[in-house]
C-alpha cells in the first residue's frame, strides 16, 4: 500500500482498513447523488443546498434502514447482488405519497411509541413481504464495439490544427 503518512503513523493494515471504510461512505454518496438526487443545481444558496443536503442524508438513512430490514429477511448476497438502490428508492418515493393520501396523520403515532426492538420486529415482518423481484438489477448487455470508420479518399481526415493553421482547406 503507498501512503505518503509517516511510518509512525499506524500499521498498513489499520490504515488499509480505513481506507476501505472510506469507500463506504463514497458509495453512499454516490448513490445519494445517483438515487435521490441530491445535486440540485437550483439551490445557489449554501444554506440551501446545505439544508437540501441534510434533508437527502436523512432519506439515504431511510433507505438503509430498508436495506437492512431486507438483508436481514432475505440475506446479505441477496440483496447485495440482485437488488436495485435505484428501483427501491423510486419505490420509495412514489409509496410515500400514496401513504400521505390515504393514512392520516394521527395514524403515524404509533411508530413514536414503539421500542427499538418493536419497530425492529415490524420492519423484518414487512421486509419479508416484499417481492424482491420488483427491484431486480438490470444486467448489462455486453459491450457493442463500434465499427471503424472506412476510409475515403474524397473525403480525407484533417486535423482540427491544421485548418486552424491555414495549412489545409476542407
Amino acid at each position: 500500500m503507498l501512503t505518503n503518512l509517516p511510518k509512525t503513523a499506524a500499521p498498513a493494515k489499520q490504515i488499509a482498513w480505513i481506507y476501505q471504510k472510506r469507500w463506504t461512505i463514497e458509495t453512499a454518496f454516490q448513490e445519494l447523488e445517483a438515487h435521490l438526487h441530491t445535486e440540485i443545481n437550483a439551490l445557489g444558496y449554501p444554506k440551501a443546498a446545505l439544508f437540501g443536503f441534510c434533508v437527502a442524508l436523512l432519506a439515504y438513512n431511510v433507505l438503509a434502514l430498508v436495506k437492512a430490514a431486507l438483508r436481514a429477511e432475505h440475506g446479505e448476497q441477496t440483496v447485495a447482488t440482485a437488488v436495485s438502490g435505484y428501483y427501491l428508492a423510486g419505490h420509495l418515493m412514489r409509496t410515500y405519497y400514496g401513504m400521505m393520501i390515504a393514512i392520516a396523520d394521527d395514524q403515524w403515532h404509533v411508530f413514536q411509541q414503539m421500542s427499538d426492538e418493536q419497530f425492529l420486529r415490524i420492519l423484518q415482518q414487512l421486509a419479508a413481504k416484499v417481492n424482491l423481484a420488483k427491484f431486480r438489477k438490470n444486467k448489462r448487455g455486453p459491450k457493442k464495439s463500434k465499427p471503424k470508420p472506412v476510409y475515403d479518399p474524397k473525403h480525407p481526415h484533417v486535423s482540427t490544427a491544421k485548418l486552424l493553421d491555414g495549412a489545409t482547406t476542407p
